[in-house]
């Protein structure tokens, strides 16, 4: 006899049953949406928040750490380039060569590959993110090496595609950071350290995160892009990092 494997209704989230009995009823598969009758049954979904480093004299090691990195010169400059960008992995990794301009210290994401709703990414600007010096410079350093494909973060064995975020996230597990900080984590670094140490406006520091875009009443993406305040800001943080980095007096995070 063949073992019963179906999962349990507790083993199932709520929002998975819920999308799965909505795709029922939109193919004429079920005849309504029983998941408000056992709703007390499933399993809520519950977000758990990515591992980051917050205190600055740990990131300060963690910087030493990604410059002391034995993989390979394009996985380290990918790691300081997390840490001073402070980007979503997917779009890091998909850095694409002519989305950039040295010369301006600017790069150009589209707005089709951004974490948007499909009326924004139609309608929405690409989002420009400055580049500091060092930032700059990680890049001009990495050009003769990968300046002649599509991506500036190229995987190891597939040059033609971009790097993983598995890959990232196994470099640092391999520097003894797993479940203490991933790649995700640099946002909430950025974030924190910016806000709470730096002591930079909310509004500025969600700019750079690209967490501020709503659609306006004219229908077109948020163009508050605070840009000018925000290369001030970037480079005022890429020389921090560098201070961490070179193991210099910092202000703690004081922790509540």
């Amino acid at each position: 006899m063949r073992p019963n494997i179906a999962p349990t209704a507790t083993q199932i989230s709520r929002r998975a049953s819920r999308g799965v009995w909505q795709y029922a009823v939109a193919t004429a598969r079920a005849p309504r949406d029983i998941t408000s009758d056992i709703k007390k049954a499933l399993k809520p979904h519950i977000k758990e928040n990515h591992p980051a480093i917050t205190d600055p004299v740990e990131l300060g090691e963690l910087l030493r750490a990604s410059m002391a990195y034995r993989g390979g010169p394009v996985m380290r400059v990918a790691l300081r380039m997390a840490a001073i960008l402070f980007q979503r992995p997917g779009n890091l990794r998909t850095m694409r060569w002519e989305d950039v301009d040295m010369d301006k210290g600017l790069w150009a994401i589209p707005s089709e590959d951004m974490k948007r709703t499909k009326v924004q990414k139609i309608n929405g600007q690409a989002h420009t993110v400055p580049l500091p010096r060092q930032a700059v410079a990680f890049l001009k350093a990495l050009e003769p090496l990968t300046g002649g494909g599509e991506y500036v973060f190229p995987g190891l064995r597939d040059r033609k595609a971009p790097m993983s975020e598995a890959g990232v996230n196994a470099a640092l597990h391999a520097m003894g950071y797993k479940g203490r900080h991933c790649w995700h984590g640099y946002r909430a670094t950025g974030r924190t350290i910016l806000r709470q140490v730096l002591k930079y406006p909310t509004d500025v520091i969600e700019a750079q995160l690209a967490h501020k875009g709503q659609i306006t009443h004219g229908g077109a993406y948020d163009r508050a892009t605070h840009i000018e305040e925000r290369g001030e800001m970037l480079q005022t943080w890429a020389d921090y990092l560098d201070k961490l980095a070179a193991g210099a007096d910092v202000i703690e995070f004081k922790r509540a």
